[in-house]
Formats: C-alpha cells, structure tokens, sequence
C-alpha cells in the first residue's frame, strides 16, 4: 500500500474529512478542547484500514508514540518530554493517571496534526478585540469564585473535577492568588462529594 509516510499522510487526510468535533470543556476558562475519546477511535479504525499500528509507552523522562507500518518494520517514533503535574488530595497513581492521559492525548494531537484554534491568534493586533476588552467590566472576585464552584458542581466525575482543578489552578495562581484558598476548598469538596478520598 505503501511506505509509512505515505500512510501516515492519507490517516491525516482521512482524520481531517471526519469532521471531528470537541467535547472536553472548560467552562470556567470558557474554552473546547480535544478529548481522547473525540478522535480516538477514528484513529484505531483509519490505522486499521491503511495498515499502521499506533503504540504508547512512558518511561520518567519521555512520552512515546511508536508508529508502526503493519505490513513491514517501519516505524515513526513521537516523544513529548514527561512533566508532573499534582493534584491535591489525589493519590499518586490518579496524578500519574492523568499525566498520561494529557500526554497520550498530545501525541496523538502532533502525529496526526489535529489542530485546536488558537484564540490568541485570532485576536493578537485586533484592534476591535482590544476596545472590547477593555470597555468590559472584569468581574468581581465573589462572581469568579461563583462560577468557578457552578462548574465544579456541573461535573459529574472525580477524572473531570480533577481535571477542572488542573486547569484552573493557573489562573487562581495569576489573576485571583487571594481567593485561590476559598477555590481549592470548593474543588475538595466537590471531589469528596463524588467518592474521592
């Protein structure tokens, strides 16, 4: 069929025609994102059909995609340098859990060029984006913490809770340190509610 350049290419091509569309949401920070599941499986089947083969491994300092031809010893190898990343009161084996399933996800983003919108493109020298911003009210400390905790308590599972906390932590640390405390006792709560320990 061909060598694996080729195939790689055409999985692209074939990805891309899907039509693939976000679930995971941040509502807090009021953006989509790509999960494993939205383009997973699409991958499984399309490698299928053109004879590849897609293989995960980790060791402590790098993530790995393997790429496999099935009909020959051809291989592609992606890596992605390993990071930490703690979420409190999480045992060790749900961070590391959630580390590789962030990584899992962005190997497969860059071998397959799955591309997410990146709104700082959009609005970088956009004159119209600047007057708007600035001509808009930032909210109150109290307003922020409410949404936050609105969303919290729209999650259903101890996976996505901590997930919320993991993204939203940067922005308590950056634009809101002083109700930081007051977020994180809201985000152990709701993990708490859910089953977690």
């Amino acid at each position: 069929m061909g060598n694996i350049y080729q195939k790689l290419a055409q999985a692209r091509v074939e990805l891309q025609n899907k039509g693939l569309k976000k679930s995971g949401e941040n509502k807090f920070s009021g953006f989509t994102y790509f999960e494993l599941s939205d383009f997973l499986p699409s991958i499984n089947d399309i490698f299928n059909q053109i004879g590849l083969c897609g293989i995960v491994s980790f060791t402590q300092e790098l993530a790995t995609l393997t790429i496999h031809n099935t009909e020959n010893d051809e291989k592609l190898v992606i890596t992605s340098p390993m990071e930490q990343a703690t979420v409190k009161g999480c045992q060790p084996i749900q961070n590391l859990g959630a580390i590789q399933t962030y990584q899992r996800r962005y190997l497969y983003l860059s071998a397959l060029e799955i591309v997410e919108n990146d709104r700082l493109d959009k609005e970088v020298g956009n004159p119209a984006q600047i007057t708007q911003e600035k001509s808009q009210k930032p909210q109150s400390k109290e307003a922020v913490l409410q949404k936050f905790i609105a969303t919290l308590n729209s999650t259903t599972n101890i996976e996505a809770v901590n997930e919320q906390w993991i993204k939203s932590e940067p922005y308590f640390d950056k634009r809101h340190p002083e109700i930081k405390e007051r977020a994180y006792a809201a985000y152990i709560n709701r993990y708490t509610e859910l089953g977690g320990q």
